[in-house]
């Protein structure tokens, strides 16, 4: 919030009460000011709202923003104490505030050291002047959401074999939750993930991800969804589904002891352990006799 800025005239009550300076009761004071009046016209207005006194205004007016303001610096990041730095910059280049904001050829040949006294730093002057290359600036990315499929909205609209764009709404040790736009998330089973092993769903998705899904299986009556990353699983409650390469099943453990005829009297696979028990098994049914 500190690098994007509030727009003072649009922010709810419950949004400028996290602005530093400003509690609730202040956020709900400017709220208030803000529309039994007119809209703020510059940030000097906030001296005007009702137990808001020069401490919360030195606090929040740098984070507070006006886009369309009497003074084109009140819509930067560049705090009101700071103006009078900014004027003695347009003295030196001789232009004009709006021809100096987003005119990175001019900020770019200003020395921030000539602009340097008892009460600003270098780092200050240095912050203006980024400030004032790119007004506004918003360091946050991109933005983006899954795209729903049109027409399903809702659990019986989902059908077996549907490819679908989701969001991964939450990872455990079994697999991801994916919302794909039916009020109900998908589970995509950790064996439905890779084609390779895996040992943690995080190693292929994170909550937050937008992801491709295809619905391998919905109980509606139970408001369960299966689905998978990978496009080429069969569906079904019985389809025969490729599953992950999990190192040896049970069979091919099984061959690689006793792929080989047993000889006469020669130990059945499985090791000590299944010759102990045969003989166990010999001893009792001779004594059985």
């Amino acid at each position: 919030m500190n690098a994007v800025g509030v727009d003072l005239n649009t922010a709810s009550s419950p949004l400028l009460a996290r602005v530093a300076g400003i509690g609730p009761g202040l956020a709900d004071s400017i709220v208030t000011h803000r529309n039994s009046n007119s809209p703020f016209r510059s940030r000097k207005g906030l001296l005007a709202v009702p137990r808001l006194g020069a401490k919360a205004f030195e606090q929040c007016a740098g984070f507070l923003r006006i886009s369309d303001g009497e003074d084109p610096l009140d819509r930067s990041g560049v705090h009101p104490e700071a103006y009078p730095i900014v004027r003695k910059i347009l003295a030196a280049t001789k232009s004009d505030i709006k021809a100096l904001i987003g005119n990175a050829e001019i900020l770019r040949q200003v020395q921030p050291k000539a602009y340097v006294d008892e009460t600003f730093g270098l780092p200050t002057v240095t912050d203006i002047l980024r400030e004032l290359e790119k007004p506004g600036r918003d360091p946050r990315p991109a933005f983006k959401a899954a795209v729903f499929m049109e027409g399903v909205e809702k659990l019986s609209d989902l059908k077996p074999g549907m490819i679908l764009e989701g969001t991964v709404t939450n990872v455990a040790a079994f697999g991801a939750f994916v919302d794909i736009g039916v009020h109900q998330d998908g589970l995509v089973h950790i064996s439905a993930m890779s084609k390779t092993f895996i040992k943690d769903p995080r190693e292929v998705v994170k909550s937050g991800d937008i992801v491709k899904v295809k619905v391998l299986e919905v109980e509606v009556q139970r408001k369960r969804i299966a689905l998978s990353l990978r496009m080429d699983d069969a569906v079904g409650p019985k389809a025969d589904r490729p599953q992950a390469d999990r190192g040896p099943r049970v069979n091919e453990r099984q061959s690689m002891t006793s792929s080989a005829p047993r000889k006469q009297g020669e130990a059945p696979a499985g090791g000590a352990f299944a010759e102990a028990l045969r003989r166990a098994a010999e001893k009792g049914a001779g004594k059985s006799k």
